[in-house]
């Protein structure tokens, strides 16, 4: 089953098929000639205007006269394709022809509007002479806009402008008044520049135009800007005939001055304007101007000339310059057919070569680029700024692979597939198709190209599954005896491999094809692994979800590698990651075992740079922290957080529709680590809290049927794998740095279990609610157990010392009694947000279920305990108000204590706070 042809997203209106060059080993798009366009005929007085190749940009050779017949016959005709009039000069040349970012953009294939390009500058006009053998008059902008305007008025054609000031604007307004009274104005319009960068925003000023019913829009936005606008939203304005005459709007108010007729018949217009814009035009001119009139010079062909190679079709445009852009990338607040990821740092070399090879792709399929940039300066960026079709995220440090791919994800939008990609690849002609065409043919989740080397020989990117024994194989043979079994390598050495599609295990992360269904399954990738083994973790993650991982022989590109740098920190760092990879999914025994083998594959090359710190990294936990890791720009100053850390959040939630996406929005950081399963177990929910928790990408949804919150604790526990774990209350918001800070003390030996600070939030409560948690926080003896905050967590041990949880109420209190002091502590961090309740009636509520649940599990908890908490109590009283304080705190106890004591035998009734909800 083949693809069908992918066409655009926008609404292309029917054209004339054009003709193309047949062959499909020329690099970009071809030379296309515009509906109805005949070539250049041997005499001067062909009935059909002959269009030229200038420089890689098809003009038609028309007199004056003809040229606004041609325009206005347009402008009265229904139903026909709108037509932009554009005048060519070198800085036409120099963003639409060869080797140019937009050349192809305005071809019949890739715009919705028809193009007719007339001639401007006197360079275009001896180049055009000399092709045809016959002069042609220059086109400008600004020599056909006022015969247009008055044989409009004549005919009654509405008339509309979008470009320029306000003020410019009121000018020609008060101008026309006097000088062309019967001129009928559609409309004015002066967009911001944030306007025409914003799809939406661009639509909805089409549509605002499209109301006024012009016939004609004169668009001076600037080149190229104002013919990109109107390749891709022309259409939608309603216009009959778009003029993309930029500098127009000035010269109708008056702000410049038209050049004597001695400097125009000397063709010394762009000196004239450079001496009166020297600030503006010193660029386009004396640096942009050479280059784009070599391009004329060498660019150049009659249409005759080239036909004859191709069966009298014109052939592609020979390339002179490395780059060819045929189209343009999809913004990324819509949709695509695939969105490109790409991580950099310090690549301002290599982005643009993949950026133009990504464009020639845009012929078969939407395209949006996403680029985080991990880079320590603005140079990547500033190479960037050039393509303003690409999204660029700074990440204000460097997040790794792995975190810059989770940034431009974030900020991908929606698209059918999600191709990852290093900076410094060429995409070869056709390979997205390819990979396309595999992933719908196979029902892969993931699919990879073949990646050649600059020579050209196919680098061996194929793997598999790290085991022990390829671990072994690896260490002692390396890449000799390539023929190896496949059990005792990892790589895949095998020519054939490389011949034919089939699935693999995983591949190099230098270009994955991820389809969006496998992507949000997966979610976000972990970003424990900085640099090295973060796709090997993602591939495997793929496999478990059930997908097939496929490589395509007929997508190719180019690979320099290395586009990470190379270091002995980088080499250590490769080693470490393998063995992090290895204690994510092997079990004890086996993570011995295979951290053994790949120390044994760093001591046989201990010789060599940057492998004796591969061996210490491994074995020494000061070493591995000294290699690199992820670092952020926060508040003005630089701090280094380390690799996140790995473990799980479990939130149990009964009927908490109110308060979980709360909770879940202060994970926010946190799912995007990838290192953190995040589970919310709705137990006996008959409200919409499954619905919302699921909505969150990257956090695990259980149903449970009992309404019981140890039971939603234990069915959790089943479904992850990771440690240390954080147990936390549906309406507690946590940090990051909270739980990083946390999980990070659980690391180490000793400590079992610990909870983050807390702090309470009374914000709108009762004056007596308020008074009793102060009191509260004054008693030092309450902010010394595990209970009280919402959330505390248990190490690996400290879970097996609990086993499951039992069927009671306070499950905090019960974990806490099982550790002595030294195994247990409250870890100094940004406090979690723990919500008091706001009436007396619910603090009552809360205390009575509070106290009911250590009444449960200790039959003498009104004895030491209270003493002590009595004497803490009183020991804070300072003065009146803290007395009051005091007091109020005693009724509370006493009032929450009595009904449990009296009550222990009755039917259970779960007592919660709606108040604070």
């Amino acid at each position: 089953m083949l693809l069908p042809k992918i066409m655009p997203t926008r609404d292309v209106r029917p054209l004339a098929v054009p003709h193309r060059s047949p062959r499909p080993d020329l690099a970009g798009p071809s030379f296309l000639l515009p509906p109805g366009a005949n070539e250049v005929g041997p005499e001067a007085g062909s009935p059909e205007a002959p269009w030229v190749n200038l420089g890689g940009v098809p003009v038609k050779l028309v007199e004056f006269d003809d040229a606004l017949q041609e325009i206005l016959a347009r402008a009265s005709t229904e139903g026909a394709p709108p037509l932009g009039v554009c005048s060519a000069n070198l800085d036409h040349i120099r963003h639409f022809g060869v080797g140019s970012r937009w050349l192809g953009t305005l071809d019949p294939a890739s715009s919705s509007v028809e193009w007719l390009t007339l001639i401007d500058g006197a360079p275009l006009a001896t180049e055009a002479r000399r092709l045809t053998a016959r002069a042609w008059p220059r086109l400008a902008g600004s020599d056909l806009v006022g015969p247009l305007l008055d044989e409009a008025a004549v005919r009654g054609l509405r008339v509309g402008f979008l470009g320029g000031s306000p003020e410019t604007q009121e000018l020609i307004r008060g101008k026309f008044a006097v000088e062309r009274p019967g001129l009928e104005v559609a409309g004015w319009w002066a967009p911001e520049r944030s306007t025409l960068g914003d799809a939406k925003a661009s639509s909805e000023l089409a549509a605002d135009v499209a109301a006024s019913a012009p016939d004609i829009l004169v668009v001076g936005l600037g080149k190229p800007r104002q013919e990109l606008w109107i390749a891709e939203y022309g259409h939608l304005t309603g216009a009959k005939v778009l003029l993309a005459f930029g500098a127009v709007v000035d010269f109708l108010a008056g702000h410049i001055r038209r050049a004597p007729s001695w400097v125009s018949d000397n063709s010394l217009e762009w000196a004239w304007r450079l001496v009166l814009e020297p600030r503006r035009l010193a660029r386009r001119y004396l640096v942009d101007g050479p280059e784009a009139y070599l391009k004329l010079r060498n660019g150049s062909s009659s249409v005759a000339e080239s036909a004859s190679l191709t069966s009298n079709r014109p052939p592609a445009v020979p390339e002179y310059a490395p780059s060819r852009a045929p189209g343009l990338f999809v913004p990324a607040s819509e949709r695509a057919d695939v969105a490109v990821i790409v991580v950099t740092y310090n690549n301002a070399d290599d982005v643009g070569p993949l950026v133009t090879s990504l464009r020639k792709e845009t012929a078969d399929q939407s395209i949006k680029v996403v680029v985080a940039d991990n880079s320590p300066d603005n140079r990547t960026l500033d190479e960037l700024s050039g393509h303003p079709d690409v999204t660029t995220i700074p990440t204000g440090g460097n997040l790794g692979y792995a975190g810059g791919i989770n940034r431009a994800l974030s900020a991908a939008g929606e698209a059918d597939t999600y191709l990852i990609l290093n900076p410094d690849l060429r995409v070869e002609r056709g390979a997205i198709a390819a990979m396309r065409q595999r992933m719908q043919d196979s029902g892969a989740g993931m699919v990879v190209p073949v990646l050649l080397d600059d020579d050209g020989s196919v680098y061996p990117s194929l793997r598999r599954e790290p085991r022990i024994l390829r671990a072994l194989g690896d260490a002692a043979l390396g890449s000799r005896l390539q023929a190896r079994p496949g059990w005792l390598s990892e790589m895949d050495f095998e020519p054939e491999s490389y011949l034919h599609g089939h699935r693999v295990d995983w591949a190099t992360g230098a270009a994955l094809l991820i389809s969006a269904d496998a992507a949000a399954v997966v979610g976000v990738w972990d970003e424990q692994f900085f640099l090295y083994s973060e796709e090997t973790d993602y591939c495997r993650r793929v496999r478990e979800a059930g997908y097939g991982i496929w490589f395509e022989p007929g997508a190719r590109m180019w690979h320099e590698r290395g586009g990470s740098g190379t270091s002995a920190q980088l080499t250590a760092l490769m080693s470490v990651n393998r063995v992090r990879y290895a204690a994510k999914y092997l079990g004890r025994g086996q993570l011995v075992l295979f951290k053994g083998a790949v120390l044994a594959s760093e001591l046989v090359r201990v010789h060599k740079p940057g492998h004796r710190g591969a061996v210490l990294a491994v074995v020494s936990r000061r070493q591995r922290d000294a290699l690199p890791k992820a670092t952020r720009t926060g508040l003005g100053r630089s701090f280094v957080d380390g690799p996140p850390p790995s473990g799980a959040v479990i939130i149990p939630a009964h009927n908490e529709a109110s308060v979980i996406a709360r909770t879940l929005d202060s994970l926010t950081e946190v799912i995007g680590w990838g290192t953190v399963d995040v589970v919310v177990a709705c137990n006996g929910c008959t409200d919409d809290t499954e619905e919302i928790a699921a909505r969150y990408r990257g956090v695990r949804v259980l149903q449970v049927a009992e309404a019981s919150k140890t039971a939603a604790l234990n069915a959790a526990d089943q479904v992850t794998q990771r440690w240390p774990r954080l147990y936390l209350d549906a309406d507690i918001e946590v940090s990051a740095g909270a739980l990083r800070e946390v999980f990070r003390a659980l690391d180490g030996e000793g400590l079992l279990a610990a909870r983050p600070a807390f702090r309470y939030d009374t914000l709108g409560a009762s004056v007596l609610v308020r008074a009793y948690y102060r009191a509260r926080d004054r008693v030092p003896g309450n902010s010394q157990g595990l209970w009280g905050a919402g959330a505390y967590a248990l190490s690996r041990s400290g879970h097996e010392r609990l086993g499951s949880f039992p069927a009671l109420t306070g499950d905090d209190y019960y974990v806490d009694r099982l550790f002595e002091a030294r195994e247990k502590a409250v870890v100094r961090t940004e406090p979690v947000v723990v919500r008091t309740p706001r009436t007396s009636a619910a603090l009552l509520a809360v205390l009575r279920r509070a106290y009911r649940g250590n009444s449960q599990q200790d039959s003498g908890y009104v004895g030491v305990s209270t003493r002590r908490t009595l004497q803490e109590l009183l020991a804070s009283v300072r003065g009146p108000l803290t007395a009051v304080d005091a007091a109020v705190y005693i009724v509370f106890a006493g009032a929450g204590r009595r009904r449990p004591l009296l009550s222990r035998k009755r039917p259970v009734v779960w007592e919660r706070d709606n108040s604070s909800r």
